[in-house]
């Protein structure tokens, strides 16, 4: 009985400084994850009160968390979306993983840094290394509306990929003392097996169970957990871990419609056992030495260096762009919480010291810190190293990725032209969903205006696509002054920017109006605006016109009904 007090007193001492410290951490804009861990710590015997005492029964119920944690990953691995992604992105992310824990692996002794005395230190290091927090990313990535952007696509799809080199690690991980290759290849031969079962008995039977259940979710809630705990214990029967097991069932559901009804069933309770793994792994935090601090620092050094060299030269190469190469590195310029799993399971295997897990917790915790303000100000530390590969010859604006020379004739014979005498002098800046729209509207009920139009971004991707359909594509950085004076604005009769400031990064519609008003000088400028008192202020200060999507949604939906309603009674 004293046994069962003292566990539930540490369960709820572990939820109350999680979410203390939560708070705060939300207060100062940083991942809930680092207040999870921050708790942990201040409640163990390593560096806190020394409050809780249950240490093991608290590891035993955050294993659940760990459990819950992998499955919900696997829910949102979808391998239909993620074959959708074309060649360019498999490309991505093979190289991402493969050329960093390579690099690592090659280069880390060099440091001459003394982690640990275990054969399989380097490796792990390596791995963890070269894998990215899906949780911390995807969240930031939301918080700025970034998450549908092209860099935002490349982020999520490169952590995807992470998410499964992790998984085929984490399939040889119990092997790798006896690295025999008929043992590897018959772990290898299991999983398959698995994933061939769990998809199998997910489409033919659990479709059918949901099916009749759906009336009832604290059953469809049900049915997911035993699920995912049978497959993890088919997992663990057959030589694999049990968490291996978790992100099976997690991916046999996601394959079918009804993957996302289980994640919105199941991302509470997930959430509670998340909390009380994170707070288990802050238990195990030390007391921070210099040493620890040191080793910490130079390993997100070379993480943050890694993420430069494999990711953005590779989007690069591919012709994604410049700035999305960077910007895809920034995202992901963090360590996972995939990485704390896999080196808290290769502690349980004796494959790696209780130093370098300790040294990795560090970094992690720190990074999550770093990462934070990076990714909120990735648009301007991208455009920094934009600028300085443009002085070496690299960049967006050459001829292969569309550039407008000086003279603004765009290689086209002609002033803004098109060849055919036609003059471009409507710009439209940006190419986001009004744009997009825009572009449709134009296709089918105005090709003529195709013409004289010139649609200016700072993403190459479009420029093939725009380009087939008559447009002129023009590089542009609407944060930047010195892009816009080179796209024909001088002789522009009218300028358009469809995006708000919610969407501008680096700038506002008030300064790009008296950038604008500068190097357009006869141009009606038309903007948009989230604000009626803001685009108010707009056209005060000099707009033709100001777009405010809402209010055209709200009068499209009065037309809508009204006429609906006027139909009715002639009808009557």
């Amino acid at each position: 009985m004293h046994g069962e007090e003292s566990l539930l007193q540490d369960i709820g001492l572990s939820i109350i400084f999680a979410t203390v410290l939560s708070h705060i951490a939300r207060v100062l804009k940083q991942p809930l994850i680092l207040g999870y861990i921050i708790g942990g710590a201040m409640l163990g015997k390593e560096m806190g009160f020394e409050l809780v005492t249950n240490e093991a029964s608290i590891e035993l119920i955050s294993e659940i968390g760990l459990i819950l944690l992998l499955f919900i990953i696997g829910l949102e691995i979808n391998l239909a979306e993620l074959a959708k992604m074309g060649k360019a992105m498999f490309t991505l992310g093979i190289l991402q993983f493969t050329l960093s824990v390579a690099f690592v692996y090659s280069v880390f002794p060099f440091f001459g840094l003394s982690i640990g005395s275990e054969k399989f230190d380097l490796l792990y290091i390596a791995v963890a290394l070269s894998l990215s927090s899906t949780l911390i990313v995807v969240k930031l990535l939301q918080d700025k509306v970034e998450i549908n952007t092209l860099s935002g696509k490349l982020t999520v799809g490169v952590l995807v990929f992470q998410d499964i080199w992790a998984i085929l690690f984490m399939g040889v991980q119990p092997n790798l003392n006896n690295p025999e290759i008929l043992k590897i290849l018959t772990s290898v031969g299991i999983i398959v097996l698995l994933i061939a079962f769990s998809f199998s008995v997910s489409r033919y039977v659990l479709a059918k169970l949901y099916k009749a259940c759906a009336s009832s979710p604290e059953l469809i809630l049900l049915t997911s957990i035993m699920w995912c705990f049978l497959v993890c214990g088919i997992a663990g029967e057959a030589g694999l871990s049990k968490e291996m097991g978790a992100l099976v069932a997690g991916m046999s559901i996601a394959a079918f419609p009804y993957g996302a009804d289980v994640i919105s069933k199941l991302i509470g309770i997930r959430d509670f056992f998340v909390t009380l793994f994170f707070v288990a792994l802050g238990l195990k935090v030390p007391l921070p030495s210099l040493e620890v601090i040191g080793l910490s620092s130079a390993i997100i050094a070379l993480m943050l260096f890694v993420r430069m060299i494999t990711i953005a030269p590779v989007i690069i190469k591919l012709n994604k762009g410049v700035r999305n190469g960077f910007l895809t590195a920034l995202n992901l310029a963090q360590i996972s919480e995939f990485s704390l799993v896999i080196l808290a399971l290769g502690a349980g295997f004796e494959h790696i010291t209780p130093k370098l897990q300790a040294v990795i917790l560090t970094s992690t915790i720190i990074a999550s810190v770093l990462s934070t303000y990076i990714i909120m100000f990735n648009h301007n530390i991208a455009a920094t190293f934009e600028r300085l590969l443009a002085r070496v010859g690299i960049s967006d604006q050459t001829e292969e990725t569309g550039k407008v020379d000086p003279s603004g004739q765009g290689g086209h014979g002609g002033h803004g032209g098109h060849g055919d005498g036609m003059v471009r002098d409507i710009i439209v800046l940006g190419y986001f969903r009004i744009a997009r729209a825009f572009v449709e509207y134009l296709e089918d009920l105005s090709p003529s205006l195709i013409k004289r139009i010139i649609i200016a971004d700072y993403n190459p991707a479009f420029k093939e696509e725009l380009t087939n359909k008559g447009f002129q594509w023009a590089y542009a950085d609407l944060a930047h002054p010195d892009s816009l004076s080179h796209i024909g604005l001088h002789d522009a009769s009218m300028v358009i920017c469809t995006i708000s400031d919610s969407f501008l990064k680096g700038t506002n519609n008030n300064r790009l109006l008296s950038t604008l008003s500068k190097l357009a000088p006869n141009a009606k400028i038309i903007l948009t605006s989230d604000e009626p008192g803001e685009a108010k202020k707009l056209v005060a200060d000099g707009a033709q016109k100001v777009i405010i999507p809402g209010v055209i949604t709200g009068e499209f939906l009065y037309e809508y009904i009204s006429r609906g309603m006027r139909n009715n009674e002639r009808e009557a």
